[in-house]
């Protein structure tokens, strides 16, 4: 019987959600789902020098946000926590002094002037990358080159310390990678990493798979800036006895600018106008908010069927899958190795294209927040009517409140260029006797209110533009929207001959 499928996303609380992040959470909850298996949160919060307050809170939410259900967190529970680490401290340093007896790890006691002196002595040298390593561990305060009784010496006395791991020499470690392939790392490009710092927390890499292994992790999903740190992870496995249990890895690739050249950031956002950020952010320290997509109007739906396509596509040409049909189509297989261009525009059409494939119900509810917001009391089945008149044109709920207006305020401004390009003297006449051939209608449908403007153009022997715009910019104050005749019929009767005379004296004066 093979292995339940379990994977983590691990973020570290501090600060927002980056959308590469959300990305690295949707893998993950993909991957499990479709494998029947479960997603974990965990929280990594053993570096408190850079703790965030809020930024836990924040994560959760956003995660929750964009639909991605967790089986096992700080919040959900499980019996594998805690799922914070901080709260596992206690169960890392035994694992620390296991490598330190089996020769795999020792402590180090330099201080950081010793260590600053050894990477400027190297980089004297001529050494282009200053390591500590193999060749210079035995020049260092360290328990491999000093004495054991100066080791003890020294712990006894309290002397802050910490433990790295051993990196042998010129030893080559292999990684099949689902996304890449076969990883091949020469020990001699690494270093010897410290696993336990002197303030008693584990690293990351220590916390890490001491952490995998015992929530039974089964795939490790991560960014690709994770790549150079898996060779080091392999010898902890290794060395801790765990081989066995190593979980298969796959490192994604960057998520880049829309210029393609480089990992995008919040500065490339706030550069061209568009979130980086889930949800929106308000830093604790500064009070600075950076924007959401949540708050920009944008749906869940369609960030993450976005977040999605950056990286893997499904081989075929469907572009707009539900969660469900991402689950079910979603393989590491058809992630690329090569990092994914960020495309805003394409951002904005899927949310275009879920914003039509919304019921009008559903729609006018959201706008029925807003309008309330401005102090706009319309009838549901009003602003219903409104929906499908303006969801085909919009991208955001949003844009039909800024878009139309017109639909629940008499228009109080005008387009200029269309007055200066269309209105002329004629004009009021026309409007004038358009009216009155309106007022007899009983039945003020599109269909009839569009033969008595046609039959008045034939009558008048006067073409569509001396008219249709002039109509237009009464009833709505711009140059273009959905059909006239449509807006009309929903505004009525009586709003739409009060909106031509307001209009005459108005653009007259």
């Amino acid at each position: 019987m093979s292995t339940k499928v379990r994977v983590r996303f691990a973020p570290s609380p501090t600060g927002p959600l980056h959308i590469g992040g959300v990305r690295t959470a949707l893998y993950n909850y993909l991957f499990a789902k479709n494998k029947g298996g479960k997603m974990i949160l965990r929280i990594e919060d053993t570096d408190q020098t850079r703790f965030v307050e809020g930024a836990e809170e924040y994560l959760i939410d956003a995660l929750k946000w964009c639909g991605i259900k967790l089986d096992e967190s700080v919040v959900d529970g499980g019996k594998y926590g805690p799922y914070r680490q901080s709260e596992r401290k206690e169960s890392y340093f035994p694992f620390a002094q296991k490598l330190v007896k089996k020769g795999y790890a020792y402590y180090a006691f330099d201080t950081a002037e010793e260590l600053s002196e050894m990477r400027e002595r190297l980089k004297n040298a001529g050494v282009p990358s200053p390591q500590y390593n193999a060749i210079t561990r035995n020049s260092m305060q360290n328990s491999l080159s000093l004495s054991e009784t100066e080791v003890a010496s020294r712990m006894n006395s309290g002397r802050p310390y910490v433990i790295r791991i051993k990196i042998p020499r010129n030893e080559e470690i292999k990684l099949k990678d689902k996304i890449r392939g076969w990883v091949v790392v020469n020990t001699n490009n690494m270093d010897d990493k410290v696993i336990f710092k002197s303030d008693g927390m584990p690293t990351y890499h220590l916390a890490n798979v001491v952490d995998d292994y015992s929530m039974k992790i089964t795939h490790v999903i991560r960014g690709e800036e994770w790549l150079p740190s898996a060779p080091l992870h392999v010898l902890l496995y290794r060395y801790l006895g765990w081989e066995d249990k190593m979980p298969e890895f796959a490192h994604l690739p960057l998520i880049l600018k829309p210029e393609g050249h480089g990992k995008l950031s919040k500065r490339d956002g706030d550069r061209l106008g568009f979130p980086v950020f889930p949800t929106q952010w308000k830093n604790p320290q500064t009070g600075e908010i950076s924007s959401g997509y949540r708050e920009c109007g944008y749906l869940k739906e369609a960030f993450i069927n976005m977040l999605a396509f950056l990286g893997w596509n499904p081989g075929t040409s469907q572009e707009l899958f539900t969660l469900e049909e991402l689950i079910k189509s979603f393989s590491l297989e058809r992630v690329g190795k090569s990092g994914a261009k960020f495309d805003f525009d394409k951002t904005r059409w899927f949310n275009q294209q879920y914003l039509r494939k919304k019921t009008n119900s559903s729609l006018a509810k959201e706008l029925n927040i807003l309008l309330k917001n401005k102090g706009i009391d319309a009838k549901i089945d009003y602003i219903e009517a409104v929906c499908m008149q303006l969801k085909e044109r919009a991208t955001f709920i949003h844009e039909m409140w800024e878009e139309g207006q017109y639909y629940f305020i008499t228009p109080t401004a005008y387009d200029e260029k269309t007055i200066r390009k269309k209105w002329s003297k004629e004009t009021p006449r026309h409007l004038n006797n358009l009216k009155e051939k309106l007022v007899s209608l009983n039945n003020f449908s599109s269909e009839n209110i569009e033969n008595v403007f046609k039959a008045y153009l034939e009558e008048s022997k006067i073409g569509m533009g001396k008219l249709l715009p002039q109509f237009r910019l009464s009833l709505t104050g711009l140059a273009m929207g959905p059909s006239l005749f449509e807006i009309a019929s929903l505004i009525g009767k009586k709003e739409t001959l009060k909106r031509i005379e307001i209009a005459i004296i108005k653009i007259q004066q």
